[in-house]
């Protein structure tokens, strides 16, 4: 029986993690197409003033600038306060990228909510207007 020498073992294990890793996230990919729709930011623009629009990074993030109009809820509070969205109103998310917009859309449909939307380009990328907490 030929014994694995140390180096192809580390190769193996590096490997699965890799494999494992890509499939975790596919799968978390796959979760949040079904979950939610991604928008560009002019349909964002043009559909935020009939939406629910939920900022999902944490207060000093949001504090040091948001989309104009947005409501804070950190996705690290959101399984408390989930409840505070109606669900006849469409949910526009965003983050810094998008990231946690995807958890929290995820959370969401869990909970019963159809109509969600993430920005694409997320809040690092926002062109339009913003606002900063004095």
């Amino acid at each position: 029986m030929a014994a694995i020498s140390t180096w192809n073992l580390y190769s193996l294990i590096l490997v699965i993690l890799i494999v494992v890793f890509l499939l975790w996230r596919l799968y978390t990919t796959y979760q949040r197409n079904q979950a939610a729709k991604l928008i560009d930011e002019a349909t964002f623009t043009a559909g935020m003033r009939k939406a629910q629009v939920i900022d999902v990074r944490e207060k000093k993030d949001f504090d040091a600038g948001h989309i104009l109009g947005a409501r804070n809820m950190p996705y690290s509070t959101m399984r408390s306060f989930y409840q505070q969205l109606r669900k006849d109103i469409p949910v526009y998310l965003y983050d810094q990228g998008r990231e946690m917009s995807s958890r929290a859309a995820i959370l969401l449909k869990k909970k019963g909510y159809d109509q969600i939307f993430i920005l694409k380009t997320g809040y690092a990328r926002w062109e339009g207007k913003t606002k900063k907490a004095r």
